[in-house]
Order: structure tokens, then C-alpha cells, then sequence
């Protein structure tokens, strides 16, 4: 069984030995016998003729006397069967064993060193017992082998050279020992397949696995370290088993993908550079491994697109998409900007593919003005409102998706305001300028002109989009711009005094009060609509009060009128 390559070695063991051989006593023994001390249960594959084996061995005498073993030596025997490296018994007992498998060999001395036995160390006709622990084998015409034991429904790519993939695996030599696993570094193998960065066997093993594909890809060793092995770790001549599943793979010349697009009807506008837009997002790497999204915050992403503030490959993405529009993009990571992966912690694995589920919520440009839009408008349309007018009218309010913020028909009253009055958000002044009662409208209102960035807490988020549906119903003409009380007839030369009732020679406030709230309800004057009358007549009281003493003399009454100040009313 010994070859010459170690007869150097075993004669430096010879004086040890040489007393154990002499007490072996010659048992005879016609044939060879094969006792098997243990069968995996499955046999992966069984020595043939021809193969090369890696085993263990321990060599005894029929007493139990030790002569020999590969385990002292701290390395297998490897050797090809059936070539005449072995003696004549040992390459007929290692013929159809597992790996694995053990067996007790015991060898008749014609199938062994015969009458001239080994130097001194093994004695003529000795029968030889092995103990063998067979660990590898493989032949010379082996390839890869390749067992997919698990590979997903969808598969709509497949590892091609020059591709860059993203894996996990546990690596064992045959019979089951481990050497390496990215699993235990908890960090993926990531490399360029088919250009030499692995070992071939491996390179040619990740050929055509999908994302999310298992396989158990084995190699011999002319594939994998060869005749040197790799440290203390992988043996020289040694087969390697990896269990393998695939992250993640892309080519440096891919550019974003777009999938899945569900795009509404109509689209009458989409994305350019510059636009605002608000969407949500699910984000995950391409095996589906979730990372990040936007629902979880109850709150979309708001950014400038076409301008770097987003990772490159989002914002080609989110150009010419429609409001309402989803879509799926996968970005690899030559364009999500690999410079920044930093600031996205440790969710987000180096060289990975970002595959993100987009939902567009809406979209403006700062340059937007209100969009109106008259969905209906009477026959007869004599006064238009305007600046100053006190409107009454309901409304539908919501986002740009739909989504509802308020209605007046809810509470069933109108919302009242002053046109110009900064009652209401500028865009809404907009749209109901130039209506007719009971003209309706359609108003799209952007974010600048409406509740800006920061919206109204629990009801418009910040950035928003607002569209309203409005009915004109009711309308007040107002005072000229600039006033708040007016005379419809000819105002009286004695005005002071018809309003010192006392005759006092000077009007209180409530004289003041009384008089102007009586001319009103005489129709004699109007006080603008749409605020409260008391509190424009005390500022009126206020104008006329030059010295501020709560009272107004004929003087200071004199001197208001006298005056050439614009918009005086009395």
C-alpha cells in the first residue's frame, strides 16, 4: 500500500516498529475482507477506477500494533485507484466506497508486500489491517457540477460574464467540513464573474443563476486550488463543495430599469427637470430584502428632480411620470451614486442594486401660476367678481390624488370671504376672481400658492398640490379699493354736528357709533362687506381722534376733512 515516494520516511520509523513486527504472528488469510464500520446515508458518489482519492488511514496488525498513520502525519493520503500506486489490495478495497465511508481492510499478504514485506518495517507474509476514513474523490475528466435546488418562479435575468454579482455561501470540502462562509462575516461575496477574479470552478458555476437562486456547485480541485490548496484551511488536491444563493447581479453598463408602469388616464402633464414632486416609496435590494420606505413615516418624499438632489438614478427615474402614476425602477449602483452610501447606514450594502416601488402623489413647478378651469357658467353673467366683493360659495377640497381634505357641503354652509382680504390662500383669490353666480370652477392651486412647505398640520401635508371644485353663490359688490365706508347721497354740511346729539361740542364714540350704523340703515352709506361693522367704525373713530383723548372736537373733525389724504370717507 506504501509507495516508494515514502519509503525514506517510513525507515526512520523502522526501529520503532521492528519489535512490534517481529511479535506479529502469522494469521492466515486466503482473500481480501472488507468489513464496512460505517455508511453515510446517502452516497454521493462511490470510487471508481481511475479516480483520485483523498483518506485517512491508520495500518495495523492483525495484534492491533500500529505500523503507520496518515492522521500522525497530520495530512490524507491522496492517491489515484486502480493505476498501481497502491498495493494490489488497497486499490481493489477502495473501489466503490462513499465518501465518508469507513471501513476495516484486512489484506492477505500476496495482496500486500508479499514475502519480501517493507524494509523493516513491514515483515514478509505479513497480513495488513487499514482502517479508512475516505474523505474525497474526483477524476481527472471531472467538470463543474451543478445542482439548483431551488430556484424562484420569476427569473427575468441571468448571470452572464462580466456581470457583477452580490452572494452568500458556505464552502466544505466533500465529507462535509467547512473552510469559509460569508454568512458567518454577515457580509455578501461581491465580484466580477468570468474575467479570472474567482477560482474557474466557481466562475463557471454562477453562470445562469437567477436572484434568489440556491444551487450547490461542486469542482475538483484542477478548478478550484489545485495541487497546493489554499492554507491550512483548503488541502492540496482537494474537491470544494459551495452552497451558494445570488443577492444580487448587474453589468456596469446597465442603466435604470422601468417596470410595472401603471399609468392613469388622462396624463396631462408629466415630470420635467425642475418640477417638485411628492411620492412614496417602498425601497429593497433585488433579492427583496426591504431597506426603507416612505409609508412607514406616513410621509411622502418631497424633492426637486433633475437637479442632484436625489441619487442619479432616481432622478432619471422620476422624469415624465404622470400624478398617480407607479412604477418600479431598479437602479444599479453605478448610477445611485456609490459616493453617498454613507449616509444610508448600514441597510443598504456596497455595489447593491436598488429596486424601488414608486407611487407618484403630485408634482408642480415653482413657476406655476393657479390653473382655473370653468366647468360651468350661466347664460346671463352681468357682474364679475373682483377685489373687495364679498363672495359666498362652496367647495371640494383635496390633493392631487384624490385624496379629500374638506368640503363646505359637509357643514352645509358657504364659506364666506373678502376678495383681497388675504382671507384666503393666494391662488384661491385666483380662481374666484372674474366669476359669475353660480359659475363653477376647477382649481389646481401650487404649493407657493397655497400652504407652502410646511401645509396645515393634520389636514394639507407640507409642499402639497391643492385642487378645488367651487360654486359661486352669492356675491356683495365691495367698496372701492381702499375703503371701508362710503356715502350714497350727498354727504350733510352739518355733519358734526348731527352727530354731537349732546351738544356738547364734541362726539363721543358712541355718538359716533350711533350716527354711522344709522346712516347705514338708512341707506345713506355703506360700510364695506364682509367684516364686522363696529370694528371699522371704531377705526374710523380712531382716523377722526387726532389727539387720541377718546373724543373728536369740531377742530380735529375740521382738520380730517380739510385734509387731502387719500381714501378719507368722512
Amino acid at each position: 500500500m506504501l509507495s516508494f515516494s515514502v519509503l525514506n520516511f517510513m525507515l526512520s520509523l523502522s526501529f520503532l516498529v521492528t519489535f512490534a513486527a517481529c511479535d506479529a504472528p502469522p494469521v492466515p488469510l486466503d482473500d481480501l475482507v472488507i468489513e464496512k464500520t460505517f455508511v453515510p446515508e446517502k452516497c454521493v458518489r462511490a470510487v471508481k477506477v481511475g479516480d483520485f482519492v483523498r483518506y485517512h488511514y491508520i495500518g495495523m496488525f492483525p495484534d492491533g500494533k500500529k505500523f503507520d498513520s496518515s492522521y500522525d502525519r497530520g495530512s490524507t493520503y491522496n492517491v489515484f485507484v486502480g493505476k498501481k500506486q497502491l498495493i494490489e489490495g488497497m486499490d481493489r478495497a477502495l473501489v466503490g466506497m462513499c465518501i465518508n465511508e469507513r471501513r476495516l481492510i484486512k489484506i492477505p499478504p500476496e495482496l500486500a508486500y508479499g514475502k519480501q514485506g517493507y524494509g523493516e518495517i513491514i515483515p514478509p507474509d505479513s497480513i495488513l489491517h487499514f482502517d479508512v476514513l475516505l474523505l474525497d474523490v474526483w477524476n481527472p475528466e471531472d467538470g463543474v457540477q451543478i445542482n439548483t435546488y431551488y430556484r424562484p418562479s420569476v427569473c427575468s435575468r441571468k448571470v452572464e460574464v462580466s456581470d457583477f454579482v452580490r452572494y452568500h455561501y458556505n464552502g466544505t470540502l466533500l465529507d462535509g467540513t467547512l473552510f469559509d462562509s460569508s454568512h458567518t462575516r454577515m457580509r455578501t461575496y461581491d465580484t466580477y464573474v468570468g474575467i479570472g477574479w474567482l477560482i474557474a470552478g466557481m466562475d463557471q458555476g454562477l453562470l445562469g443563476m437567477c436572484v434568489g437562486e440556491r444551487r450547490i456547485i461542486t469542482m475538483p480541485p484542477s478548478l478550484g486550488y489545485g495541487e497546493n490548496g489554499d492554507g491550512s484551511d483548503i488541502p492540496g488536491q482537494a474537491s470544494l463543495v459551495f452552497d451558494v444563493v445570488l443577492l444580487d447581479l448587474h453589468n456596469p453598463k446597465d442603466g435604470i430599469t422601468v417596470t410595472n408602469q401603471a399609468i392613469p388616464e388622462p396624463c396631462s402633464r408629466k415630470t420635467v427637470a425642475g418640477d417638485f414632486v411628492r411620492y412614496h416609496y417602498n425601497g429593497s435590494l433585488l433579492d427583496g430584502t426591504f431597506f426603507d420606505s416612505s409609508y412607514s413615516r406616513n410621509r411622502t418624499y418631497d424633492t426637486y428632480v433633475g437637479r442632484g438632489y436625489v441619487i442619479a438614478g432616481m432622478d432619471e427615474a422620476l422624469i415624465g411620470v404622470c400624478v398617480g402614476e407607479r412604477r418600479s425602477i431598479t437602479i444599479p449602483p453605478p448610477t445611485w451614486a456609490m459616493e453617498k452610501r454613507e449616509q444610508v447606514g448600514t441597510k443598504i450594502p456596497g455595489s447593491a442594486v436598488l429596486v424601488f416601488d414608486i407611487h407618484i402623489i403630485d408634482f408642480h413647478n415653482p413657476s406655476d401660476k393657479t390653473k382655473v378651469n370653468v366647468t360651468f357658467k350661466p347664460q346671463v353673467c352681468e357682474k364679475l367678481t373682483k377685489k373687495g366683493d364679498f363672495v359666498k360659495y362652496h367647495y371640494n377640497a383635496s390633493l392631487m390624488d384624490g385624496t379629500s381634505i374638506d368640503s363646505t357641503y359637509n357643514y352645509g354652509k358657504t364659506y364666506n370671504i373678502v376678495l383681497g382680504a388675504n382671507q384666503v390662500v393666494p391662488g384661491m383669490e385666483d380662481g374666484l376672481l372674474d366669476m359669475c353666480v353660480g359659475e363653477k370652477r376647477h382649481i389646481v392651486i401650487p404649493p407657493h400658492l397655497g400652504y407652502g412647505e410646511r401645509g396645515v398640520t393634520g389636514e394639507v401635508p407640507g409642499s402639497a398640490v391643492l385642487v378645488f371644485d367651487i360654486e359661486l353663490i352669492d356675491m356683495e359688490e365691495g367698496l372701492p379699493e381702499g375703503y371701508m365706508f362710503i356715502w350714497n347721497d350727498e354727504v350733510s354740511p352739518d355733519l358734526f354736528r348731527e352727530m354731537d346729539k349732546n351738544t356738547d361740542g364734541q362726539v363721543e364714540a358712541s355718538e359716533f357709533t350711533d350716527y354711522i350704523m344709522q346712516q347705514v340703515n338708512d341707506g345713506k352709506g355703506r360700510l364695506a362687506p364682509g367684516f364686522d361693522p363696529y370694528r371699522i367704525i371704531d377705526n374710523m373713530f380712531s382716523n377722526q381722534d387726532r389727539n387720541g383723548d377718546g373724543k373728536i372736537t369740531e377742530e380735529e373733525f375740521k382738520l380730517k376733512t380739510d385734509e387731502a389724504a387719500d381714501h378719507d370717507e368722512l
